[in-house]
């Protein structure tokens, strides 16, 4: 990944969204000639010379300061989850001494994750930083697998995949548009924070060129991290489902999180999941 060319698009995508009212700063009237920001007029709220923030654009303004980065954020309205994205690509642009890419998600958990996994009565799951359940739970396998295989996933199970190149994905959820979204501003995050993993990238190549739809949203360089947040299916077994998933970190040095699917109590989603261990019971699974 061109890592100076991240920089410099984010930057840009940043400023474009942002209007001088927006922003406080004055106009003139006339023209303008880009839309949102000029690269001026952030450096100005900022507190930086314009060619400090051009050499930043461009990827070239190595050792930032915190304080100097913070106020660049400041000036762009960065979220806390943009602020970080940025942080990340200006540390990987920094010179450092030649080494090979490595991958660095897992496709394994440790025994007594699995045995933690088994024990939940709801659909659980772990995943890595290439957002691939490497992991997952009889209800959880069954959330996502073919209602006319074996109710098991192959895993490493490449969410992403699924949701941009797989024909069952659109009817599966309910908002594919937004589900859409946030794969991508994931990805993106995660690009971010491990621009060396290859797999990685492979992956992101695959979708570009696979998936039209999937290059529209790359272009928008948008950055999420998934904390909590309302998942809809429609399963093709048990029908419409409403879950509140909830990520946990399982390791900062792994990349792993544990991912659950809750739901309210005496509701159809209480129901449909009453049916769906039953179709499970009726499958042929690995013991646990």
């Amino acid at each position: 990944m061109d890592t100076r060319a991240e920089i410099r698009d984010f930057l840009t995508s940043r400023r474009a969204r942002l209007t001088p009212e927006q922003a406080g700063v004055p106009t003139y009237g006339g023209v303008r000639r880009v839309p949102g920001l000029r690269r001026e007029e952030v450096a100005h709220l900022a507190g930086v010379s314009v060619d400090y923030y051009n050499r930043l654009e461009r990827g070239r303004a190595t050792g930032i300061s915190p304080e100097v980065l913070a106020s660049v954020a400041c000036a762009l309205q960065l979220d806390e989850v943009e602020h970080e994205h940025l942080r990340n690509l200006l540390h990987a642009a920094r010179p450092s001494p030649l080494q090979a890419p490595r991958s660095r998600a897992r496709h394994a958990v440790r025994p007594t994750v699995q045995k933690v996994l088994d024990a939940l009565d709801l659909p659980a799951f772990v995943q890595n930083s290439r957002l691939e359940i490497v992991a997952a739970n009889a209800l959880g396998q069954a959330l996502y697998a073919d209602a006319e295989g074996d109710h098991r996933l192959e895993l490493p199970f490449s969410m992403p995949s699924f949701v941009f190149l797989d024909p069952r994905s659109p009817a599966f959820y309910g908002d594919w548009s937004r589900v859409a979204r946030n794969q991508v501003a994931l990805l993106r995050t995660s690009a971010g924070r491990t621009p060396d993993d290859p797999e990685l990238l492979a992956l992101i190549g695959k979708l570009s060129t696979q998936s039209p739809h999937f290059r529209e949203l790359w272009a928008t360089h948008d950055v999420l991290k998934y904390r909590k947040g309302p998942k809809n299916y429609h399963h093709p077994v048990v029908g419409d489902i409403e879950f509140i998933g909830e990520s946990f970190d399982l390791s900062e040095h792994e990349d792993l999180a544990l991912l659950t699917y809750t739901y309210e109590t005496n509701s159809p989603t209480e129901q449909a999941m009453t049916l769906l261990a039953s179709w499970v019971g009726s499958a042929v699974l690995p013991s646990s």
